[in-house]
């Protein structure tokens, strides 16, 4: 492999596809008019996590019945005494002007037969309020926003381009850098997949946008994308990480052994009134909360988990069959097709279902703006901890969060873009001493120990012993990955697995910093 010798200069960086950095490359395009930015995706252009969102984008959008007071109180009840209330506020009163602006943008929600907005609900929310477009919703969001992405001159739209490492004083002043200092934000190193080199980019701004890291898990509603690249390079370039503990794990995937990642069913599903049994056909949810089949994901999840570990049996059942079918086909015609496909007929058929890695409720820390602890570097979407889900997120706020925070990036923006100068001195990618890596099954096999490890030890339900296990393995596998890395030629594969390594470590020390249980994060020492 080469390095480019060519520094590839822009005004905005933004790292990810999702609807966190194409809001933002958006926003920043139009009124940023002789400005250049430049998108990188390690993949195909909407192949993100936010193109897997089925259930859709809460707002209160009906103020006769609802109220940003019902919609602060269901997040901050959810968030289970974590979220920063001011945070949470600022979100849920910005959200029905974010949502009119992806509308004017192009993206359909489901409509009424009288023509208003059909609104869903979700476990955790005491109104109808989130808008959806069938159980598509994500991919519905990534068609509008890169159609309209797509005829910004000044963006540059780079497909199969893997984001390394965030580029410091570390490599322009060749000078060891520690937290809780000034550290700045200079651009990325990036390999270009196709031509298997590695680019160097600068930019007065760079968005990190790459969501997060539901890779580390044996059992995940993440696409094969998610290694937690954004946070593992925040953390190598010394940004503040936090709530890395609170992995919300969705209480339904569809129990399919062998079927990677595994497929949801939405929670729109039990917001429409599917009923939760147990493998021999009996309701449970009562023994657990008064919401039974609507109270949040970490209750949910944890009850389905104990009763499989009571019963010893492999999953549960999400019973339908008492729905209107036809209602049911129109807003979840992939999931009717996904379970007829199986031989699954939600007529007469319960759906098993067990509890999957879903999402991360910590990440890269940011303020109301955006902005990291590092100087020029913005961050929205997952692989950020906002403070708006606290120990465990409100289901559909999660999509409203990266529409938010990069808007308001994108607000701070027009007050100091004018101000920030261009990198100088930003030295080239070096990969000389290093030799092709013939041994790819190392890597294979290091990334399936990552994920047993984690889904062992670091799951549902924690306990010091297993956290003690877990890090003490996972000490071992980044002895070895550093090895391999720092003398093999690079790829996707092995960077993938770095990050992997990292933020699975990451989420092992969090937890054992943790004294008490709070939403997605419970240790059965605590008890």
């Amino acid at each position: 492999m080469n390095a480019s010798k060519k520094i590839h200069k822009s005004d905005f960086l933004v790292i990810g596809s999702g609807i966190a950095g194409l809001s933002f490359a958006l926003k920043t395009a139009q009124n940023f008019k002789d400005a250049t930015i430049t998108i990188i995706t390690k993949n195909e252009k909407n192949e993100c996590n936010t193109k897997y969102a089925q259930g859709g984008i809460s707002t209160v959008w009906d103020k006769t019945v609802d109220s940003f007071e019902q919609h602060i109180e269901d997040t901050l009840l959810a968030g289970d005494g974590i979220c920063d209330e001011k945070i949470v506020k600022m979100v849920v009163e910005e959200a029905p002007e974010r949502l009119q602006e992806l509308i004017d943008w192009g993206t359909k929600f489901d409509k009424t037969t009288n023509g208003n907005y059909s609104l869903g609900r979700e476990g955790g929310h005491s109104q109808d309020r989130i808008l959806h477009h069938k159980d598509i919703t994500g991919a519905e969001i990534e068609r509008a926003l890169i159609e309209k992405v797509e005829k910004a001159e000044n963006i540059t739209f780079l497909t199969y381009h893997y984001a390394i490492d965030l580029i410091t004083e570390h490599q322009v002043k060749k000078q060891q850098t520690k937290r809780q200092e000034k550290i700045t934000c200079y651009g990325a190193y990036v390999l270009d997949e196709k031509k298997s080199i590695v680019k160097t980019f600068s930019a007065k701004v760079t968005m990190l946008a790459t969501g997060g890291n539901g890779q580390v898990y044996s059992t995940t509603t993440n696409p094969v994308i998610a290694t937690g690249d954004g946070i593992a390079m925040a953390y190598r370039a010394k940004a503040e990480i936090s709530d890395m503990e609170f992995i919300q794990f969705h209480p339904t995937a569809l129990f399919n052994p062998g079927e990677y990642p595994a497929f949801l069913i939405s929670e729109a599903v039990r917001g429409e009134g599917a009923i939760l049994r147990d493998y021999y056909g009996e309701r449970f949810m009562k023994k657990y909360d008064d919401r039974e089949e609507l109270a949040s994901r970490d209750i949910v999840a944890r009850a389905i988990d104990n009763e499989l570990k009571k019963s010893g049996t492999p999953h549960v059942y999400l019973d339908c069959t008492h729905l209107d079918y036809k209602a049911f086909k129109k807003h979840f015609p992939n999931i009717t097709e996904k379970c007829m496909s199986l031989g699954i007929d939600v007529r007469k058929d319960y759906i098993p279902v067990s509890p999957a890695q879903h999402y991360i409720c910590g990440g890269v820390n940011i303020n109301k703006k955006g902005k990291t602890s590092l100087k020029n570097l913005y961050a929205s979407g997952e692989v950020t901890r906002s403070g708006l889900h606290g120990a465990n997120r409100l289901a559909s706020n999660s999509l409203l969060e990266g529409l938010v925070f990069s808007n308001n990036a994108y607000e701070n923006l027009k007050k100091r873009f004018h101000k920030i100068k261009e990198p100088i001195n930003v030295p080239v990618w070096n990969d000389s001493g290093v030799v092709k890596n013939m041994e790819k099954i190392l890597i294979t096999h290091d990334r399936n120990e990552v994920k047993t490890i984690m889904s062992n030890y670091v799951g549902i339900v924690r306990s010091n012993e297993r956290l003690l296990r877990a890090e003490r393995r996972l000490r071992v596998l980044y002895e070895d990955n550093k090895r391999l890395y720092d003398h093999s030629e690079l790829s996707t594969d092995l960077c993938e697995l770095r990050n992997l390594i990292t933020t699975a470590y990451l989420i092992t020390q969090f937890s054992k910093n943790r004294k008490e249980n709070r939403g997605g994060f419970y240790s059965a020492d605590l008890v």
